[in-house]
């Protein structure tokens, strides 16, 4: 199926690792002129050698923390000098931030603007030049809707699909569709920090229906769809990636 995507340009953040990465690789295959942004200049020139060896175009490289007060005008700037206009926003940079009760505003705060105020701000700086050319795909890596505590990554997951949902009933007359995809338990630093092999081999067993983590491609071979022209009647949604490991039903 080709996807008509040769030739769009792409914002990935969060690009150097994990299911980032996989994105930018995929996209990049797909002939999607990329723009990657992370902290880690090293792993992102690591990624970049990974998407010309598959015959992708050199990406433009924007490091950058996304705690620093400026990083959406830093990377949205930096994005739109390099490529000259971004058609596909992939907001994938965020990290867990599990909580206990009496966690402090500062713990609150950094989760917050990590998981969410971010992304949205980003989103926003480029709204303008994608309603101008009535072309655009916003697609949000979130997470899941079950904690079994306190997170504050969560939390404010919940807010991204909350907005994004409100969002994109205010930009489909423009051509730009939102979405988000909260991944189940995909292969990725995180993942293998967090987690033991023992239990991930237990919950592959006992919680995942497919039996087996997902990999970063499984979360990239969505998004291309989703950033595709053929994915133009689907927008609003949150579209997990998690092999059935979500018991509720819709």
């Amino acid at each position: 199926m080709d996807l008509q995507l040769r030739g769009r340009t792409a914002l990935v953040t969060g690009a150097s690792a994990g299911i980032g990465r996989g994105i930018a690789l995929a996209l990049g295959a797909e002939g999607v002129h990329l723009a990657l942004a992370a902290r880690r200049r090293k792993l992102l020139e690591e990624v970049t050698a990974e998407v010309t060896a598959l015959g992708g175009h050199a990406p433009v490289l924007i490091e950058c923390d996304l705690m620093h007060e400026d990083a959406a005008e830093r990377i949205a700037s930096a994005a739109l000098e390099g490529l000259d206009s971004v058609d596909i926003l992939i907001n994938n940079a965020g990290g867990s931030r599990p909580f206990k009760a009496d966690a402090d505003e500062a713990q609150w705060n950094e989760a917050l603007t990590l998981n969410f105020t971010r992304q949205r701000q980003i989103a926003h700086r480029l709204l303008g030049q994608m309603v101008e050319r009535k072309l655009g795909r916003i697609i949000n890596i979130t997470g899941k809707s079950e904690p079994e505590g306190i997170n504050g990554a969560f939390c404010a997951k919940a807010a991204v699909h909350s907005w994004a949902k409100g969002l994109s009933r205010e930009v489909g007359k423009h051509g730009i569709t939102v979405n988000c995809i909260p991944p189940g338990r995909i292969l990725s630093e995180q993942i293998l920090r967090n987690y033991t092999p023992e239990f991930r081999q237990w919950q592959s067993e006992h919680e995942i229906p497919v039996g087996e983590y997902g990999k970063p491609e499984d979360i990239a071979h969505l998004v291309c769809f989703l950033a595709s022209p053929l994915a133009r009647y689907i927008t609003g949604t949150v579209i997990p990636v998690d092999g059935g490991l979500r018991r509720y039903q819709f």
